[in-house]
């Protein structure tokens, strides 16, 4: 992940440089609230998988690789920040923009192996090896959530203003670009997925512009926010995971234009 940060920065001073010779360089920053669609956790075992004892499903039982295991996951609505640079050309803007956003997962439940329910089962039949019932279930130590879904993003944008001849502009956009996603699963305190992964991501924007002066822009809108599934293994399990990581996001900021003379 830290080298990703390098590369955002290191292209964020690109533009930088690029913007200093434009006509109308900008910097723009803002908050939002993201609401960030519940995860389906889907899943393979890579290796074949020696059940513990699990009652229902006996110690010994072999899964083979290939075998699908899919839960669903609950995240909590959180916050975010976009900053970016660029330049205006005439009724167009073009930006390069670094994002975050940070998401607490609430829990998981429906968990499945080869589409057979088995929140009901013993816990220990996920701990290859063990004999002894563990005396809870597996959608008890689920359900308990902890852990988080994160995301740095770097979008390149492109954005049109409507003049409408006052100081209010509608606006529309969109743009492509990379995310990192960072997974990291641990339902009471138990550790199954810690892992990130790089992929492609996409956005369309819309909202209102207020022209505060030729300098200052406040801004309002929208935006519906989506990344390729991020590719992720467990710790707990010989397994992978695609991870589904799409919002809608609600933001509020402000513009300062540099106008070049």
């Amino acid at each position: 992940m830290f080298s990703s940060k390098l590369m955002i920065a290191a292209a964020m001073a690109a533009m930088a440089s690029v913007s200093a010779h434009a006509e109308n360089f900008y910097i723009s920053g803002s908050a939002s609230w993201n609401d960030m669609d519940d995860v389906d956790t889907d899943g393979r075992f890579n290796s074949n998988f020696v059940t513990g004892e699990g009652v229902v499903i006996p110690a010994g039982v072999v899964i083979p690789a290939g075998t699908r295991l899919q839960w669903d996951t609950d995240v909590d609505n959180s916050w975010g920040v976009q900053l970016a640079l660029g330049w205006r050309m005439e009724d167009w803007r073009f930006e390069a923009e670094y994002a975050w956003a940070e998401h607490d997962v609430e829990g998981h439940k429906n968990v499945r192996v080869d589409g057979l329910n088995i929140d009901g089962v013993d816990a220990a039949v996920l701990l290859s090896g063990v004999l002894t019932p563990l005396g809870f279930t597996v959608g008890e130590i689920v359900d308990g959530g902890q852990g988080d879904i994160s995301a740095d993003y770097l979008f390149f944008n492109a954005y049109y203003d409507f003049d409408t001849g006052t100081q209010w502009q509608p606006y529309v956009g969109a743009g492509i670009g990379n995310a990192w996603v960072d997974v990291d699963y641990k339902p009471s305190d138990v550790r199954i997925v810690d892992d990130d992964d790089s992929v492609f991501a996409w956005q369309v924007m819309a909202g209102l512009n207020y022209l505060c002066s030729d300098e200052l822009t406040f801004f309002g809108g929208l935006r519906w926010r989506e990344a390729n599934d991020a590719e992720v293994d467990s710790r707990l399990l010989p397994a992978e995971f695609d991870i589904e990581t799409e919002s809608l996001i609600v933001e509020l900021g402000v513009r300062w234009n540099f106008t070049m003379y």
